[in-house]
C-alpha cells in the first residue's frame, strides 16, 4: 500500500546515503564558494522546473547566505523584456537559447560561482548555461542525479549533460525517473529530487559559513525578516553588494 509512511520509510535511507556518499562533494563545492565569497563574488544558482526548489533553498532566505541570485526563467520576463508569453511554453527549458538570456540578465562578474540543479541533467537551458558558465571562466557546481542522468540522452546538440561540464557533481541520489515508490502495473509515485537539494543546499550552507570561520571572519548570513532587527541587518549586508542582488516577491 501507498502511504505517507511508507514514503517517509524510503526517504530516510536515501538522506543517510547521501549525507555519507556525498560528503567529499560538499567539502569541494563549499571551497569553491568559499573562495568565490571571500574574494567579493555572489553565489549564481539556477534550476529549471522543480529544481528551481534547490536554488529558492540556497538563496535568500533565513539563515542562507547574503550574496546569492537565483537564476530563473521567469527573468526572461522579470528582468528581461520578454513577453509573458514565453513562460507558458512547458518545453521552454529545453531550449538552449534561453540560457543566452539568463547569462546575460544574470551579468556574472569573474568572481562569481555557479550551482546549476537539474534532476536529469540534460535539457538544453541547463546545458547550455552550464557551458555559458565554463566558458566565462567562474566555478561550476551541479546538483543532479547520477543514477538517471546516465540513462537518458542529452538534448543539447553538443551531446553533453550538465554532469560532464561541472567542476564539482552533488549527486542528489534520486532514483532514475526521481519517484520512490513503485505502482503495482508500473510507474512510481512520490518524488525526493527536492527533498535531497534541500538537504544539498544546506550541507553546503554550513559547510561554506564553517570556512568563513575557520578564516577567522563573520560569514554573510541573512537573519529572518520576521524577527525584531531582521530588515535592517539584511539590509546593511546587501548594501554591500549594492547592484549586484536581485530580489523579488
Amino acid at each position: 500500500m501507498i502511504s505517507a509512511q511508507r514514503y517517509a520509510d524510503a526517504v530516510r535511507p536515501v538522506l543517510d546515503r547521501l549525507v555519507d556518499s556525498q560528503a567529499d562533494a560538499v567539502d569541494r563545492a563549499a571551497d569553491l564558494i568559499a573562495g568565490a565569497l571571500r574574494a567579493g563574488g555572489v553565489l549564481q544558482a539556477f534550476g529549471a522546473g522543480h529544481s528551481e526548489a534547490f536554488a529558492a533553498e540556497l538563496v535568500a532566505r533565513a539563515g542562507g547566505l547574503v550574496p546569492s541570485n537565483r537564476l530563473s526563467l521567469h527573468d526572461l520576463v522579470l528582468h528581461g523584456d520578454a513577453s509573458r508569453d514565453v513562460l507558458a511554453d512547458p518545453k521552454l527549458e529545453r531550449d538552449p537559447t534561453v540560457a543566452h538570456r539568463l547569462f546575460a540578465l544574470a551579468a556574472p562578474q569573474p568572481e562569481d560561482v555557479f550551482v546549476v540543479a537539474s534532476q536529469s541533467g540534460i535539457n538544453g537551458s541547463v546545458v547550455e548555461l552550464a557551458t555559458l558558465v565554463k566558458r566565462g571562466g567562474h566555478p561550476l557546481i551541479a546538483v543532479t542525479s547520477v543514477e538517471h542522468t546516465a540513462r537518458v540522452a542529452s538534448r543539447h546538440p553538443s551531446g553533453h549533460r550538465l554532469a560532464d561540464l561541472a567542476d564539482v557533481v552533488l549527486d542528489n541520489g534520486a532514483p532514475y525517473g526521481d519517484a520512490l515508490l513503485p505502482l503495482e502495473g508500473g510507474g512510481a509515485v512520490c518524488a525526493v529530487s527536492s527533498v535531497t537539494a534541500a538537504l544539498l543546499a544546506q550541507l553546503l550552507t554550513a559547510e561554506v559559513v564553517r570556512r568563513f570561520h575557520q578564516a577567522g571572519e563573520v560569514p554573510p548570513v541573512y537573519l529572518s525578516a520576521n524577527v525584531p532587527g531582521g530588515d535592517e541587518h539584511n539590509l546593511a549586508l546587501e548594501s554591500r553588494y549594492a547592484g549586484r542582488l536581485r530580489r523579488t516577491a
